[in-house]
């Protein structure tokens, strides 16, 4: 997709000027679900005064993640509507609060799944905000970014690098972070054997991702005829594995392992399949309880665990990778209007592999 321009920073003049009008707020028009599992309607609020360390943003792309489907059916009981959905917000910054000089008028910036902090407690002292107890998510318990504007913290604003498009820049906000987060802080690296489980909206960003770090990376798949693919995406390796012979061969193989599939899987293969003091990372979470036997953990010392998104300064970095390495999301574009119609192409799963809205 082509950009019209890039956006530069503007004068500090305009800064200042911005932040004489920002008082008298301007309705935020999006389409918000009034319901669980009601289909998204035309809606409009008043965002109120603009808070000091925010930034308004005027969104041009917003990717439709799978946790926005889950939101809208109130799948985690946290959804109240009605609530605009999206997290996955691209735009440009529309006004800046009178504590904000990070960010500058007319400035593309991304904001992921997260929009705030508290800002103060031992995660966000680290600069692990994303651990934050008083964590605030972009679209739970306010409104997201299927809309023509949204409000956040401008910590959590980040700019985009000139060489990323919009569209395809968006889904790395909040899936790209996700697979990236674990990667590197579970130290992958040139010497890392890298096994991933699922070719879809988290996983052919991972294998990018895998690759980028110099791995030698395996794609896991129930579907033989995604090879192909898989391969043209980073992968070295592939396993179908629905075949036993093949996930026999590959047992104490990996170093790291990261599940990107919302399916239920013979995890004690999976176990089985890392090497001593191998990792078997969660991103993706399947829809029942995870069985495995516990002795192939202690007796090698393999690990399992999960991870959520990441810190905005792991974004920032992660944004920086896929700019200099070419790592992009695979994209179905729709025009915000048709926001109902991309979602259940979401749901169905036939979107390859990200879904994007765009005003």
């Amino acid at each position: 997709m082509q950009e019209k321009s890039e956006a530069k920073p503007k004068s500090s003049a305009a800064g200042t000027k911005a932040r004489q009008t920002i008082t008298e707020s301007t309705p935020i028009q999006g389409l918000a679900a009034h319901a669980a599992g009601a289909e998204l309607l035309p809606f409009k609020y008043n965002p109120g005064p603009l808070d000091a360390d925010a930034v308004e943003i005027a969104i041009t792309h917003c990717g439709i993640c799978h946790s926005d489907v889950h939101l809208i059916l109130n799948d985690w009981g946290m959804s109240e509507y009605p609530f605009i959905p999206g997290h996955e917000v691209v735009g440009t910054v529309a006004a800046i609060g009178s504590r904000v000089s990070s960010l500058a008028l007319g400035q593309r910036v991304g904001l992921g799944w997260q929009s705030s902090s508290c800002g103060e407690c031992e995660w966000c002292s680290k600069g692990m905000e994303n651990l934050c107890p008083q964590a605030e998510a972009t679209c739970v318990k306010r409104h997201g970014g299927y809309a023509n504007r949204v409000r956040a913290n401008a910590h959590f604003v980040v700019p985009i690098p000139e060489t990323l498009e919009s569209a395809s820049a968006a889904p790395l906000l909040c899936g790209g972070i996700t697979v990236y987060n674990p990667m590197r802080t579970l130290g992958v690296n040139p010497s890392s054997r890298v096994g991933v489980i699922g070719i879809g909206g988290l996983g052919h960003l991972a294998l990018q991702f895998a690759r980028a770090f110099g791995a030698e990376v395996t794609a896991f798949s129930t579907n033989p005829e995604k090879e192909a693919e898989a391969r043209a995406l980073g992968a070295h390796h592939f396993v179908h594995s629905r075949e036993n012979k093949q996930m026999q061969a590959v047992a104490g193989s990996f170093d790291f392992i990261l599940n990107t599939a919302n399916a239920d899987q013979d995890w004690g293969t999976y176990i089985n399949a890392l090497r001593p003091t191998g990792t078997l990372c969660f991103v993706g979470v399947p829809p029942s309880h995870a069985n495995f036997s516990v002795f192939p953990l202690v007796a090698v010392h393999r690990t399992v665990t999960g991870s959520n998104t990441g810190s905005p300064a792991q974004i920032r970095e992660m944004l920086d990778v896929a700019a200099r390495h070419g790592i992009k999301a695979q994209i179905e574009s729709f025009p915000m209007s048709q926001a109902n119609e991309a979602l259940q192409k979401v749901k169905k799963s036939t979107v390859r592999y990200r879904a994007v809205l765009a005003n």
